[in-house]
């Protein structure tokens, strides 16, 4: 290189530099920022596109939500390959690919573990059976499909981008609304909600004898250390005790673990013990990932826990429209990525609002769902079961207007599933809402239309 281009180079990141700290962005953000927010762009954009088939122009709006910079992303698609490459300014590049029936991942050069696994068709729609053991919806409430409906386009008037609302009752769908570009068969992206089917994976192995989850995880690294005295339940609990960060900044844990290394749960195993095991609650996507690990080395390799996915959650519960995202190391990203259309999701919901039951096939034990959905023993913050947040717990309930014995799964931007067993019922919400959204509200004028048979006050 001249000096010329030397010197024009030094300019140009001096300015970019000045330009970012100007805008408040910290030394993390300059150094890390152009892969991170490369990697954001790439794998978002690529599963938009490939797995919920999301208008461009749309999937954009959604990731430049998270920051000011991904407003620069320069992004090109290669359907030829499927395939979407992103770069900040220029900088960072990285490219994601799909595959049918994993999704996207992000490549890192040499490793696609994804490549290896022998991928079957997803299952075939039951027609002209009720769900959830089919695809037919017969039980539509007439005066609360319009609520629901109403509530949709009230929320979207606000900014809040809701794309899919459905309500549980009794085990039938009675009242499901979606709107920009969603409909009844769009995956949609549930972020951590990934966190409460893995849980019902781990379930699913212990219902078959293959696991034992207050035995230590499978990770003789941790034989080693302070990290020997965590089991898998401290690990299901968030109490596992391990320093794991979850800001969502450039360095931080979990960005660069999901954006910025190709297995995600090498990554997490590298996370030293920092307090007690069961005594503090600590929320980590890591951890999540590290539960996604134990299901694969637990069945003995990636192909392994593929099949079994497929044979004992994916078929017995009848998901017609979902795909859980792998790595590039082929392990399920179990903190983040799956991608399921509300029915399916509403399927999980029903899953624990029977006890384990679903399309009269018992997936994980009654006892299971028992422990799962009773606080854990932390100091901190007792309101969460196996990887589902509950409305008991703590002093106070999470939604103090809402039934004591309410737990949910959770996402980023406000996806839930509400499972209220005192009243069998199941409430899910998809979309892409950018700060807080009035989840207990919108409960609450649905518990309200099905309890008094009238629509309610829409906010």
């Amino acid at each position: 290189m001249n000096r010329r281009w030397a010197v024009l180079l030094g300019v140009v990141g001096v300015g970019l530099y000045v330009a970012w700290r100007s805008l408040g962005l910290s030394g993390a953000y300059i150094a890390d920022g152009p892969r991170i927010a490369a990697g954001i762009g790439a794998k978002l954009l690529c599963s938009a596109e490939y797995v919920s088939g999301m208008s461009r122009a749309q999937a954009f709006d959604d990731v430049r939500q998270y920051s000011a910079l991904l407003e620069h992303l320069d992004v090109s698609y290669d359907p030829v390959n499927q395939s979407v490459s992103a770069s900040l300014l220029g900088m960072g590049e990285k490219r994601a690919r799909y595959i049918e029936g994993l999704g996207c991942a992000l490549d890192f050069s040499g490793l696609d573990a994804r490549t290896e696994i022998t991928v079957r068709p997803p299952n075939a729609q039951v027609l002209g059976v009720d769900w959830p053991r089919g695809n037919r919806v017969s039980s539509l409430d007439t005066r609360l499909q319009a609520h629901a409906t109403a509530l949709v386009r009230v929320d979207n008037e606000q900014g809040f981008n809701t794309r899919a609302l459905l309500v549980v009752k009794d085990g039938h769908i009675v009242a499901e609304a979606y709107a920009q570009g969603a409909d009844s068969t769009t995956p949609l992206l549930g972020w951590s909600m990934a966190k409460s089917l893995t849980a019902i994976m781990l379930g699913n192995l212990e219902l078959r004898g293959l696991i034992d989850l207050s035995a230590p995880p499978p990770f003789p690294s941790w034989r080693r250390d302070a990290r020997s005295t965590i089991n898998m339940t401290h690990m299901l609990n968030m109490t596992d005790g391990l320093g794991f960060t979850e800001t969502y900044e450039p360095g931080d844990d979990a960005t660069t673990m999901l954006f910025d290394v190709p297995s995600a749960a090498d990554y997490a195993l590298q996370a030293s013990a920092v307090h007690t095991p069961g005594q503090r609650f600590n929320y980590s996507s890591g951890t999540a990932n590290l539960l996604a690990r134990i299901y694969q080395d637990t069945l003995g390799s990636p192909q392994a826990a593929y099949d079994a996915f497929m044979d004992f959650i994916v078929q017995p519960m009848g998901l017609e429209h979902s795909t859980f995202e792998l790595d590039p190391s082929g392990t399920f990203m179990g903190s983040s990525y799956v991608y399921a259309s509300a029915r399916d999701w509403a399927r999980m919901g029903q899953l624990m609002l029977n006890d384990g039951v679903l399309n009269d096939q018992q997936i994980v034990s009654s006892d299971w769902i028992a422990r799962a959905t009773a606080p854990n023993a932390s100091m901190n913050n007792k309101a969460y079961g196996y990887q589902w947040w509950l409305n008991r717990g703590d002093e106070q309930p999470t939604f103090p207007d809402l039934p004591e014995d309410a737990y949910f799964a959770s996402g980023n931007r406000a996806q839930t599933v509400m499972v209220i067993p005192s009243l069998a019922t199941v409430i899910v919400r998809l979309g892409w809402t950018d700060g807080p959204y009035p989840l207990a509200s919108t409960i609450r004028q649905l518990l309200a239309a099905i309890d008094k048979g009238k629509p309610g006050h829409l906010r």
